[in-house]
């Protein structure tokens, strides 16, 4: 598919843009999206609202919070010289080190846009049929006996950890007929 822009290049960014329930899809090249984003952060970027969600933590007590304190702004990543402050105009952070720097700050930011501060997954449309249902929980149950595996070894227990094994392929063996 060509960019919608220019009409050269090959599109790689989709852009989705609602004003007043209006629905507008652009598909562009990067050269045009670069240009376009530009032009999208003087409306409002990400920095603009990860500023204020994090200015809005900022101004929570740290007691409403619990007991996470929210670190000075002058905080510096030690990896990559970013400080928090540089991170609420860009709206990026510059490398994964990031993270732990400013984690005092990003955890409540992180915990108020996704609803959490840990990945919980997707989980699935409750139209599945019944036999999808079956193999997600066979998956699940498959995910539980290795971890319990890793452990039975880490303990040296090694019957244990044979009968995991043995639960492990016939698990394995039960999703394979179910996908055929």
């Amino acid at each position: 598919m060509l960019c919608d822009e220019c009409g050269k290049n090959k599109s790689t960014v989709h852009l989705t843009e609602i004003v007043n329930d209006q629905i507008t899809k652009l598909n562009l090249c990067e050269i045009c999206a670069k240009q376009k984003g530009a032009d999208a952060e003087q409306h409002f970027g990400i920095a603009d609202l990860l500023a204020a969600l994090s200015d809005v933590e900022a101004q929570t007590p740290a007691s409403a919070v619990g007991s996470t304190a929210v670190i000075a702004p002058k905080a510096k990543c030690q990896n990559c010289g970013l400080t928090y402050e540089d991170f609420k105009k860009v709206g990026r952070l510059g490398c994964s080190q990031c993270y732990t720097a400013f984690k005092a700050s990003l955890t409540p930011l992180l915990k108020r846009i996704h609803g959490s501060n840990q990945h919980l997954g997707k989980t699935p449309n409750p139209e599945f049929t019944k036999e999808m249902k079956v193999s997600y929980k066979l998956h699940d149950e498959l995910v539980a006996v290795r971890a319990e595996l890793q452990k039975a070894v880490k303990r040296e227990e090694f019957e244990e950890a044979a009968s995991l094994r043995d639960k492990i392929k016939f698990l394995e063996k039960k999703i394979k007929e179910h996908k055929n």
